[in-house]
């Protein structure tokens, strides 16, 4: 661990107190919980904006295959291999 420094006001000091009292911890320890949930909030945060950029990008696209349409074509070659996927 690296040892650093930082400033809180009063409000934010007499809370981590009470909130260290109350659990049995140490205030530092409560301080890195806080900044660990932080990191992880941000972390889910950048990737959720990824997944929204990415969403959609392959709407416009006309030289993909019809899912459903390949899904019915398998059904039916299993069928005929005698694979019937409505039997399980």
């Amino acid at each position: 661990m690296k040892r650093t420094q930082i400033y809180l006001t009063e409000k934010e000091k007499k809370a981590i107190k009470k909130l260290s009292d109350e659990r049995g911890t140490t205030q530092s320890n409560i301080i890195r919980e806080a900044i660990e949930h932080y990191l992880e909030e941000v972390t889910l945060e950048k990737k959720r904006d990824r997944l929204m950029a990415a969403s959609g990008m392959w709407k416009d696209k006309e030289d993909i295959p019809d899912v459903r349409e390949m899904r019915e074509g398998w059904g039916r070659r299993m069928k005929r291999l005698g694979l019937d996927p409505d039997d399980s």
